[in-house]
């Protein structure tokens, strides 16, 4: 008897399952666990990395990530503002700036700032000054098109009403606009924490004193004297401590803003529009 088309997706199903179990099973058993536990598990290193590694890299790192996420989030409603102008040299300014940023990597940002400024202009930033910049400048051309989607979202309705009641525009962007605006885009906001929250590991080109160490660096200079891989697995699980939780809270807000999706470039596919 033939089997209906459910019956065959349920059969297609167990042996799927089949087949892992199949799989898993053959590699438990040709698996050396005793070199896997010494190459990616060992306790010794694991336990000599603490608690230097949560006291100081991780707290560098948060630290890392807010400086750069506070000045990208100021300079990338600036530009979502210039964007939205009705002067076009604002919207130039601001087309430029996103693409440019948007186009390089997050990398030559970071050499510029620690050694091209320097030798061109004869300014000497901090380690603090050099991240927040960095990762602000980076971060920036991402958050202003999410901040300009979630102006441009805010029903023109409210805008309308707002100005009816007498208000300016500057005060009805301030009071009525912008405060909608961010309740939409908190959950890409917080992807955007979680991006800058890796980006931070670019650090490593600058030169750090242990204190100032972050976690990608701190893994680096364990794992150099360390036979084993254990110390990036350890790096590893700190930044998911990190992540984690916010990816969570970014599904969270999704949902209590009703899963609105914003016509920024990576939801469409497209460029920075002029």
């Amino acid at each position: 008897m033939a089997l209906s088309k459910r019956q065959r997706a349920k059969a297609f199903r167990v042996s799927q399952y089949a087949l892992l179990v199949v799989v898993a099973a053959v590699l438990a058993l040709v698996a050396d666990w005793h070199e896997i536990q010494r190459s990616f598990f060992n306790f010794g290193v694991a336990a000599e990395m603490f608690p230097n590694v949560i006291t100081v890299a991780l707290k560098n790192t948060l630290v890392y990530t807010a400086l750069g996420f506070a000045f990208g989030l100021a300079l990338g409603l600036v530009l979502a503002l210039m964007k939205l102008s009705p002067v076009a040299p604002y919207r130039w300014i601001a087309t430029i700036y996103i693409e440019f940023f948007r186009g390089v990597p997050a990398l030559l940002v970071f050499i510029a700032l620690s050694f091209g400024v320097p030798l061109a202009f004869g300014l000497q930033f901090d380690i603090y000054s050099t991240v927040m910049l960095a990762l602000g400048i980076v971060g920036a051309a991402y958050m202003a098109e999410t901040i300009r989607a979630g102006i441009q979202a805010v029903p023109k309705g409210q805008i309308e009403a707002a100005r009816s009641l007498g208000m300016s525009q500057g005060r009805t962007l301030l009071t009525v606009v912008i405060p909608q605006a961010f309740r939409i885009i908190l959950p890409p906001l917080t992807n955007e924490l979680i991006l800058l929250t890796k980006d931070s590991s670019l650090i490593y080109i600058i030169g750090l004193a242990r204190d100032q160490y972050e976690l990608t660096k701190f893994g680096r200079e364990t794992l150099s004297r360390s036979p084993s891989l254990t110390p990036i697995l350890v790096v590893g699980l700190c930044y998911l401590i990190i992540t984690l939780p916010l990816g969570h809270l970014s599904r969270y807000l999704e949902r209590r803003t009703g899963g609105k999706k914003l016509s920024t470039p990576e939801s469409t596919g497209l460029g920075v529009s002029a």
